[in-house]
């Protein structure tokens, strides 16, 4: 059977350069649409069961986070739902992955997909809960919705708590934290998430970058914008989907707000503070160190031991989203990133950090969130 390599699918992303010797493929990562960023790959290999493959993508070494290789395992499915590690090696440029299919077809990955088809079914789903509003706020510059998740009674008297995620689209486990976190302050039988809705109205962007999900980019939307550089002054033309929603946060108002990325290099789970904002004082600093400190006693697989050197005061670069949204609406307002590899803490040798333990974080919050809304 030939060998074939097909990517013309949602958010898929590979060139092939040759395919005729199963022990020597040559792949290239395409570049993000109207950008020199590249780092996410995603696609499809068929007729090459029981063959021993070396898949070598030949510009590794021109990726954005080139350092992202190190100690880095590519994903591969089957089915496209269970996503595990294979044998992977970085080396002078060149990102080798080595395995023999057990199936005709099998699909890699930087990291487990999630498709703007999951996407809608994420939004359908949870529009159906009473406790839910689904709102279109604004469209990309594809012309796509951009979706917000209304969840409480929006009383005044209540806090507001936002949390946006996949401004980076290749960030795919951004969403994957959002559906589980989503499913858990929806289920009814949850005394945690009750408790949280009686103090509290949440509001949820799922996916701040639809277009640049679906075209199989790593970092920019279609117009080749980096969103999370976009927050100080966003364009309706070049930046909507930042620009409506910052509109919204202005209209609802903001009491909390968590913007959640993944990580190329780090293997850990970690919080990116507001600590350099001209604003931050004594309560954002209590409140800063028991957000972390909570999410550690009730998730062992967040830690502050690891992660990004702290803004000196004064010195936060208010483009960035949790900055300037934490100075604009003097409120908590942080990052969290979560590793395209391991979580070198509690390592997992078959998945790597997943789509499962992805989920489990986004469900870990709710409770974070209720231990500090009286604070805020």
């Amino acid at each position: 059977m030939k060998l074939t390599i097909s990517s013309t699918f949602d958010a898929g992303n590979i060139e092939v350069i040759a395919a005729d010797n199963h022990e020597n493929i040559q792949l290239k990562i395409e570049k993000d649409t109207n950008s020199d960023f590249l780092q996410w790959f995603y696609f499809r290999l068929q007729g090459a069961k029981s063959l021993d493959c070396k898949l070598n993508i030949v510009n590794a070494g021109d990726a954005a986070y080139p350092e992202g290789w190190e100690n880095y395992q590519a994903r591969a499915s089957y089915d496209r739902v269970t996503w595990f590690q294979i044998p992977t090696k970085y080396n002078n440029g060149i990102l080798s992955l080595d395995f023999i299919p057990e199936f005709d077809s099998i699909y890699f990955a930087y990291f487990a997909p999630f498709s703007y088809e999951q996407h809608l079914d994420l939004i359908n789903s949870a529009q159906q809960s009473w406790l839910c509003t689904l709102e279109t706020i604004g469209e990309t510059t594809q012309g796509r919705p951009i979706d917000l998740l209304r969840i409480g009674d929006d009383d005044t008297k209540k806090k507001n708590l936002w949390v946006i995620a996949r401004q980076h689209p290749g960030e795919t486990m951004a969403e994957w934290f959002m559906l589980g976190l989503i499913d858990r302050i929806l289920d009814e039988e949850d005394a945690t998430s009750i408790s949280l809705l009686e103090k509290a109205n949440l509001y949820f962007i799922p996916n701040m970058n639809i277009d640049g999900s679906i075209q199989g980019n790593l970092r920019v939307n279609a117009k080749g914008v980096n969103l999370n550089r976009e927050w100080a002054k966003p364009s309706i033309e070049d930046s909507p989907e930042v620009y409506f929603v910052k509109e919204k946060m202005k209209e609802i108002g903001m009491d909390f707000n968590l913007d959640v990325h993944g990580d190329e290099g780090l293997p850990y789970n970690f919080i990116s503070g507001i600590e350099g904002i001209p604003s931050f004082d004594k309560k954002l600093k209590k409140l800063t160190d028991d957000f972390i400190n909570n999410w550690k006693a009730i998730s062992p697989d967040m830690q502050d031991d690891h992660g990004y050197p702290k803004n000196e005061p004064g010195k936060a670069n208010l483009n960035i989203c949790s900055k300037n949204l934490g100075e604009e609406f003097q409120c908590l307002s942080q990052t969290l990133e979560m590793p395209f590899k391991q979580n070198d803490n509690i390592p997992d040798e078959i998945t790597g950090w997943s789509s499962e333990r992805s989920i489990k974080l986004g469900e870990s919050v709710v409770n974070v969130l209720l231990s500090i809304v009286d604070e805020l």
